[in-house]
């Protein structure tokens, strides 16, 4: 059995970054669909957090021989999953993605993950996710999820 990977765009608002490269937003909403016709649910990513929270990896564009920076903090609350990210502004990629969120050119994020568990509502098409091995974040250009 093969696993599956797979990376879910979410449209992020960008609450603020400082001249030292630190930013916040959710990097996944809870109990929307997504253009994958995917939903995360409340406590998806409760096991992997606990797990390999320090793990988790901030990358560029889902390339992972971009990594960008790093998280202070990967929360999930109420809404969804939280994030406090930092850019290391000494490497080059991260300097470009400093200067495109702070242009407003980057609007987003997105997960990469494996679902562990999950259900398929036939009617809707929609997958429920109820739980995710998450392995990295990434600035992205073009989130898919408004």
């Amino acid at each position: 059995m093969t696993k599956e990977m797979k990376y879910a765009p979410i449209e992020f608002s960008l609450k603020s970054i400082s001249d030292k490269g630190q930013f916040f937003g959710y990097a996944s909403v809870f109990d929307t669909i997504d253009s994958q016709n995917d939903m995360v649910l409340r406590g998806a990513f409760q096991r992997t957090l606990q797990e390999q929270k320090n793990k988790i990896r901030l990358l560029w564009q889902h390339q992972p021989d971009e990594p960008i920076g790093y998280f202070d903090e990967i929360s999930e609350d109420a809404h969804g999953l939280f994030v406090k990210g930092r850019l290391l502004l000494d490497v080059r990629r991260a300097q470009e993605a400093y200067a495109l969120l702070k242009a407003g050119a980057i609007e987003g994020m997105s997960i990469g993950y494996t679902p562990t568990q999950y259900d398929f509502d036939p009617k809707t098409g929609v997958r429920r996710i109820a739980e995710v091995n998450l392995w990295e974040i990434s600035l992205v250009t073009f989130p898919a999820n408004s």
